[in-house]
């Protein structure tokens, strides 16, 4: 079993009495969904990076659209509340399998810290081949939060997110970013995190977690 795997199970907080007093988060837990999932969700991240990339001529794009609308009318029955689509909880794939985070494997995971690494795609262009600014603080936020759950603190909302650009962040190359707890005060919990281009520091940050009281939103 991968470390990943073996330590993913703290984010449903089985075992943990402390998980429990949170805020009113349904509880997440891991799953395995057929495999028809993971080419679903590549399937839309494709369509994500066209829709951002084409100029396809007017008869093109009616046929999309038709297509798009047909779409959504098949899925639009399927809505489920949150916490039980697989979008978000599938830990095995690329941004556990939802569209809204970048697509970032998780290579460890555990109370020493977390690492993913990945790409950023043509959908997160910003200009002149550099991802946009504002996907950096999306990345570095989810990674805080998985970082909470590693360390076996309770769920927690993000108090500030502080984001030091050091280099352009380029699409369509392989980079890491990788985090851990400095300190903990009570209910805060003090994060830093760094993205890295092989040796190259693209950009890092500094978070703080607040953990939720019993029933806050």
């Amino acid at each position: 079993m991968s470390e990943q795997a073996a330590d993913v199970t703290r984010l449903d907080g089985k075992g943990d009495d402390e998980y429990e007093h949170h805020g009113g988060f349904p509880k997440y837990e891991p799953v395995t969904p057929g495999p028809d999932w993971a080419r679903f969700v590549e399937g839309m991240r494709t369509l994500q990076d066209l829709a951002v990339s084409v100029d396809a001529p007017d008869d093109v794009l009616t046929q999309a659209a038709d297509q798009v609308e047909k779409l959504a009318e098949l899925l639009g029955p399927h809505v489920v509340p949150e916490g039980r689509s697989p979008a978000g909880r599938t830990i095995e794939l690329p941004g556990r399998g939802s569209l809204l985070m970048p697509p970032w494997n998780i290579e460890k995971f555990g109370p020493e810290g977390v690492r993913s690494a990945g790409m950023f795609r043509r959908y997160h262009l910003g200009g002149n081949g550099a991802a946009h600014g504002g996907t950096l603080p999306l990345l570095f936020d989810d990674l805080m939060g998985m970082i909470v759950h590693a360390y076996g603190r309770p769920i927690s909302r993000t108090a500030y997110l502080h984001v030091n650009y050091r280099a352009i962040t380029p699409l369509d190359t392989h980079l890491t970013v990788e985090g851990s707890v400095d300190r903990v005060e009570g209910r805060k919990t003090f994060i830093t995190a760094r993205l890295m281009q092989d040796d190259t520091l693209l950009a890092d940050c500094e978070a703080l977690m607040l953990q939720l009281l019993p029933g806050q939103p």
